[in-house]
């Protein structure tokens, strides 16, 4: 448009080439088309095929297709496997409509689609969705509702077992060359509870011992001395938290602690699992324990880290199952 203006002020073709630095066949060709249209003649306009024009799959097959996507696994629709490809989609569209694509050419069509290629959550097979629907809908709010009353607080709770050669994340090295981590061959673990809420509270209990009934009503002890009123702990269905010994301490501490349970095989509904999975996260990066002493250490450490990031503890509660 410059250009242009440039030549209506009255400067020649040459001069208006030479300072835009164009040949004079563009200068002649915006001159032309500006005589033509006027300046809306020199509007940009998109290049190339407008999107959507001459797809293979029309509108209502690329529907059917992208729903059968997110509803079903590749083994429900007669193909292998449990997780979704490039490929496996092009077989799905193949068996459907008689259409091969290229593996490039279904990718064009996940993003059109709105798709993106993730690692998926797990669910077991047993659990139940309408348990948890309930305990959305219905159990959450009521020990919310009976925390309010009480003037308590939730907790939620979960158990975890720490192994010496347990390894995680990726560190760099040579390309085509493994690196190696070096560790002690001797094997030990360590286990921890802990108890985290909304408001970034966190206590926790670190044990060599397998977990069993005497060390839930130990947890329970340290919990009660802790709090000078009522405390509502959320737990999942270990063998422990239903064991008679757990009922008799809560039956002769009915002011102190009740338990809560969650729905059964849905670990993905308690936030203390999240820092189970940051806690075996961090400790390798941190130290290589050499015995269990040192391991239980560095857990103990990890912990009372947390305990002074309330802001971390919050965040366990981000997650879309979570956000109590």
């Amino acid at each position: 448009m410059r250009a242009v203006a440039a030549l209506v002020a009255g400067r020649d073709r040459e001069d208006v080439a030479a300072v835009f630095g164009v040949s004079l066949k563009a200068v002649d060709i915006w001159w032309a088309k500006w005589q033509a249209g006027g300046w809306e003649a020199l509007v940009m306009r998109p290049r190339g095929k407008p999107v959507g024009v001459h797809q293979v799959l029309g509108e209502a097959e690329q529907a059917a297709v992208r729903q059968a996507v997110l509803d079903h696994r590749p083994c429900d629709v007669g193909l292998s496997g449990q997780l979704w490809t490039r490929r496996l989609i092009g077989a799905l569209i193949a068996k459907l409509y008689r259409l091969r694509l290229t593996e490039p050419g279904v990718g064009k069509y996940l993003k059109r689609w709105g798709l993106s290629f993730q690692r998926p959550d797990k669910r077991a097979v047993e659990q139940d969705p309408e348990a948890v629907r309930r305990w959305h809908q219905e159990t959450w709010p009521r020990i919310r509702a009976k925390a309010k009353k009480d003037g308590g607080e939730i907790l939620f709770v979960d158990q975890v077992g720490i192994r010496s050669d347990q390894v995680t994340g990726r560190t760099w090295g040579e390309k085509g060359k493994t690196p190696v981590v070096r560790r002690t061959g001797n094997r030990f673990s360590v286990n921890a509870m802990s108890a985290i809420s909304t408001k970034g509270r966190m206590h926790f209990m670190v044990f060599a011992e397998s977990f069993t009934a005497e060390v839930m009503c130990r947890f329970l002890d340290r919990l009660a001395g802790h709090f000078d009123r009522k405390v509502h702990l959320v737990v999942d269905g270990h063998s422990a938290h239903r064991s008679r010994k757990v009922r008799d301490w809560l039956a002769a501490h009915p002011y102190d602690i009740e338990l809560h349970f969650l729905p059964p095989y849905s670990p993905e509904l308690n936030p203390d699992e999240l820092v189970n999975a940051d806690l075996k996260h961090s400790l390798p990066k941190q130290h290589r324990a050499r015995d269990q002493a040192e391991l239980a250490a560095e857990t103990r450490r990890f912990f009372r880290r947390r305990q002074c990031q309330p802001h971390i503890v919050r965040g366990y509660f981000g997650g879309p199952h979570v956000r109590y």
